[in-house]
């Protein structure tokens, strides 16, 4: 039994952030773990359909996740290749890792309340607490938008740009996942953006004018990054990225609004 004391409040803080670390740990790589030897497939009994998990490391549910991402993603007479030995592997760790964080986030998102709670007021943990489900909708929702309408474009765009050049066209199976994985994470995190800014007026950091007054500046942050970020050259592409955050803010400009009428209305 370790014996934290009680006169030594930041050895108890670390003590804590230690637990909740390794519990966080432990969830991600039991994940990882069933991603990377486990398969699934759908079983038909008596007209229901169930799925079930089996042991395969050859097909497992980062390999099957995998094909799937090619055959909805890939330009139809594209292939992708390895061209070192071990490539195939190292992508389907990439994968794995990604769905052990993301499958996590509920568990990490959890001990990091808890973490803090202590240090938080009501009015803290109430605007925490009601922002859970909106963040998760909205990430969702960004990597949805980024997975059936951005990279596919993307893609085509990359392709036929090649094409038209008499350029035959391999895609290395490490770099187009990364690729993949790239922009879902940036647009289920580029959605988050009506949450940062309802939050950050709603903790009295900025007035609830400061959205509209700045419009002007924010657009061309957006414009810059969203330009940064394209990752090929047109302007068409970068659109993709600057004009649902453009919308976002809209919404977010939206949910401040009305937000503060009520609030007046109440005190």
């Amino acid at each position: 039994m370790i014996n934290i004391s009680e006169d030594k409040p930041i050895v108890k803080l670390l003590y804590e952030l230690r637990v909740r670390t390794i519990r966080i740990c432990i969830v991600i790589i039991i994940i990882i773990l069933v991603c990377m030897t486990l398969g699934f497939t759908a079983v038909n009994f008596h007209g229901y359909h169930f799925l079930i998990l089996y042991p395969d490391s050859f097909n497992s549910i980062s390999v099957q996740i995998i094909s799937q991402i090619r055959n909805d993603l890939l330009p139809n007479a594209v292939d992708l290749v390895q061209v070192t030995p071990g490539q195939a592997f190292t992508a389907q760790m990439y994968v794995s890792i990604i769905i052990g964080i993301v499958s996590g986030l509920p568990v990490i998102i959890g001990e990091l309340f808890a973490f803090l709670n202590p240090a938080l007021h009501h009015y803290e943990k109430k605007i925490i607490k009601g922002i859970m489900l909106p963040v998760m909708a909205l990430f969702i929702l960004g990597c949805l938008f980024s997975y059936f309408i951005v990279i596919p474009y993307t893609l085509d765009f990359l392709y036929n740009y090649g094409q038209s050049m008499g350029v035959v066209s391999f895609f290395e199976i490490i770099p187009f996942i990364i690729f993949v994985l790239n922009l879902l994470i940036i647009f289920g995190f580029a959605y988050q953006l009506p949450i940062i800014m309802w939050t950050v007026t709603k903790t009295k950091f900025v007035k609830p004018d400061f959205w509209k007054k700045n419009f002007r500046y924010i657009l061309i942050v957006l414009v810059i990054v969203g330009a940064i970020i394209t990752p090929d050259g047109s302007g068409l592409t970068m659109w993709f990225i600057v004009g649902p955050m453009m919308l976002l803010y809209f919404i977010g400009m939206t949910i401040i609004k009305v937000d503060s009428k009520m609030s007046r209305i109440q005190d």
